[in-house]
């Protein structure tokens, strides 16, 4: 079985939230997401953080405080692209796979292999630029191998009452029976596809 490249994966998914966001007014900020009590701004406000966390984490770096959630600025759009741009530029050094991540908001001490890192930091923009997508009331398209990869990530991620645990990143899983990729995918990970209804 071929190794998959989550590098490239992940790039997918970071510039298909570059592409989603680019798109937002400032009106929009305000819009309600799917992403628990978010609004857009809040989840551009975790997206970018994330982006500077696992960036932090390529280059050796594991000071908790880089995980604090960011202040977006005077143009949160603007500030979301340059966090991602980050990230793809960190990722994209050679050799970043094969470090190690210290991700502080995994616990104390949490390493992985940096293409297990990698793929975590994938799931998390294929879910997130669809919920960018639903806040924005438009789409998230990504190729069929691409939504495939993904589901095997998600498919690892624990249900059951780890999902109930204060602090967790994911809600209890929703039962879902539609045949869309994605959309079994955010299900899985405890999203409504057919949110916000």
């Amino acid at each position: 079985m071929p190794t998959i490249n989550y590098l490239d994966l992940d790039a997918e998914a970071v510039r298909a939230s570059i592409g989603l966001v680019s798109t937002a007014t400032t009106a929009d900020l305000a819009r309600p997401t799917p992403c628990r009590a978010w609004t857009l701004y809040g989840l551009l406000a975790h997206m970018a953080t994330q982006h500077y966390g696992f960036a932090a984490a390529s280059r050796g770096e594991s000071d908790p405080a880089i995980w604090k959630v960011r202040d977006l600025g005077d143009d949160p759009v603007k500030a979301y692209v340059e966090s991602a741009e980050h990230v793809l530029d960190a990722f994209a050094q050679p050799g970043v796979a094969e470090r190690t991540f210290t991700l502080a908001e995994f616990g104390p001490d949490a390493a992985f292999p940096g293409a297990q890192a990698i793929s975590f930091h994938f799931i998390d923009y294929v879910v997130h630029s669809w919920d960018v997508a639903k806040s924005l009331g438009t789409t998230a398209t990504f190729a069929p191998a691409t939504l495939e990869a993904a589901q095997g990530v998600a498919q690892v991620v624990p249900t059951g009452e780890v999902r109930l645990t204060p602090g967790t990143p994911f809600a209890p899983d929703v039962p879902w029976s539609g045949e869309d990729t994605l959309d079994r995918i955010v299900a899985h990970l405890g999203r409504n596809p057919a949110w916000p209804n």
